[in-house]
């Protein structure tokens, strides 16, 4: 019985050598050189905002941080 506990402890310890290396190339296929308000056309960006458009990009990160991140407003 002994050794069956020691042989699960010794496969659950050996399970984390299988990790996979995470180099930037795996991790994301995003470019990094494109401006964040360049944006991308899915689902998830804001309706209204089309990519490209600075002014517009500006002004929704301004309005979320004073609406929904700046906790001296939302305490009443």
């Amino acid at each position: 019985m002994m050794r069956l506990v020691v042989l699960i402890m010794a496969l659950a310890g050996l399970s984390a050598c299988g990790e996979k290396p995470q180099t930037p190339s795996t991790l994301s296929a995003a470019k990094s050189d494109v401006a964040p308000f360049q944006g991308t056309e899915n689902q998830f960006s804001a309706p209204g905002w089309k990519p490209g458009d600075k002014t517009s990009w500006e002004q929704g990160l301004k309005a979320r941080a004073q609406n929904t991140q700046n906790e001296y407003s939302r305490v009443k």
